[in-house]
């Protein structure tokens, strides 16, 4: 009986769970693209006015989050009035015998002063504003990332969009090629009186029919080229491979990884932690405020000589508190409680969502990948069939209508696995979206 060593063994067993998890965890990494591709993604990115806009609106954010802070600072205000009062309160006091007048308040009234007011004591007002602030300057950064995330995918999936259509008028130039050629044998035939005028007016119009098909795959192509230079300036590449490439891992790690990064869900959380701020600063409203005041100036209205222009000065503590607000608070927070509630229950919704769109690229990426391998048999089979036609015809004992299906099937073959290498690129480029994967 063979002798098993269990040191070893669960040595193994460590080994490879230590390289399970290490290739989980670096896996997102290694995404691979082109240099080319990169390029283009960070040329959008300058580029495209929508990521300018909202790179303002993080400046924005950020400049709120200043001025938040600056809300209890000392605010020192410059006051100076004039105010005509006639008539003027009075008392008459008999002196030597006549009644004279003493006002207590000139006509002419005239104020100048230097006020200042602050804050001390504001129960945590300030506080939970800040941090409010703070959660929208999180909300704007990620929107951003949110924003360029959705840009360079647009740009991934038009510039595999336009190797896709390179390469298909590859395949168009090729068949077009093949039956040019044979178009020249069967009209050397005819001259040698070895073949129909039918054959060749059939030939032609499989020409005619592919050359439609090539200005049609043209027209489409240029229209991916503009849209191309619309996000990046650039309506030119000169990549023609579906070089974009992921680890493929476990199902339950892709969702774990999308649960973690996924933008559209964490700017849903941030709504979250706003609403939470907002909460916290509306139960505030019912406290009270503690505000130390002080002045000082030139006034006239001082007695004895109440025309004369003085000097004088203030200093205070205000204490301002609620009493009564007809419940508005209450159902403030009863209202803000809903929002929560709201992007809780969209949270539940979009990784619903997330989990459905990655099962189904997971799929797709499997079955494609799968596809691809058989397409191989199939353009051997299709290839060794076209030049067995094309010999056959040669030779007198093949038809016209066997030369053009050979054609036909490998123009068929070829074509169905170009779009399963086109499909599985773009399956690869949407599973990137959903995880959040910087790959530029």
């Amino acid at each position: 009986m063979k002798h098993i060593n269990f040191n070893n063994f669960y040595m193994k067993k460590i080994i490879t769970l230590f390289v399970l998890t290490l290739i989980v965890t670096s896996g997102f990494a290694q995404v691979k693209l082109n240099d080319e591709l990169k390029q283009l993604i960070n040329t959008a990115f300058a580029f495209f006015p929508k990521v300018k806009e909202v790179e303002n609106t993080l400046l924005t954010a950020q400049e709120k989050l200043n001025l938040t802070k600056l809300s209890n600072t000392i605010s020192i205000n410059g006051i100076g009035s004039y105010t005509f009062i006639d008539p003027t309160p009075k008392v008459f006091f008999p002196v030597n015998g006549v009644d004279k007048a003493f006002e207590f308040q000139p006509k002419h009234n005239i104020n100048t002063a230097v006020m200042g007011n602050y804050v001390v004591v504001d129960f945590g007002r300030l506080k939970a504003s800040i941090e409010r602030s703070k959660d929208e300057l999180q909300f704007a950064n990620h929107n951003l990332e949110n924003t360029q995330l959705q840009l360079a995918n647009q740009v991934a999936i038009v510039y595999y969009n336009i190797c896709f259509y390179k390469k298909a008028i590859s395949i168009q130039d090729s068949i077009l090629t093949f039956l040019t050629e044979n178009k020249k044998i069967i009209s050397s035939k005819i001259k040698d009186g070895d073949g129909l005028k039918i054959d060749l007016l059939n030939i032609q119009a499989n020409i005619d029919n592919e050359e439609n098909k090539k200005i049609d795959l043209l027209n489409t192509l240029q229209k991916q080229q503009y849209l191309l230079k619309y996000t990046t300036g650039v309506n030119e590449i000169k990549g023609m491979r579906f070089d974009f490439d992921l680890p493929i891992l476990v199902i339950d790690e892709y969702i774990k990884k999308a649960t973690q990064n996924n933008v559209d869900l964490l700017l849903i959380k941030d709504k979250i932690k706003q609403t939470e701020h907002d909460i916290a600063i509306t139960n505030l409203q019912d406290k009270p405020l503690i505000n130390l005041n002080a002045g000082a100036g030139f006034r006239n209205g001082i007695q004895p000589n109440i025309t004369d222009f003085r000097f004088n000065y203030l200093a205070g503590v205000s204490l301002v508190f609620p009493i009564y607000t007809g419940g508005k608070t209450k159902q403030q927070v009863k209202l803000q409680q809903t929002f929560i509630k709201q992007n809780e229950l969209a949270i539940t919704s979009l990784q619903s969502n997330f989990q459905k769109e990655i099962e189904q690229s997971y799929s797709d990426i499997a079955t494609l990948s799968s596809r691809i391998g058989n397409t191989k048999g199939q353009i051997d089979q299709a290839i060794y069939a076209q030049q067995l036609a094309s010999i056959r015809y040669k030779n007198g004992v093949g038809t016209n209508l066997e030369l053009i299906n050979a054609g036909t099937n490998l123009q068929r073959a070829e074509l169905t696995r170009l779009q399963y290498q086109y499909q599985l690129c773009l399956a690869k480029v949407d599973l990137a979206k959903i995880m959040a994967i910087k790959y530029w």
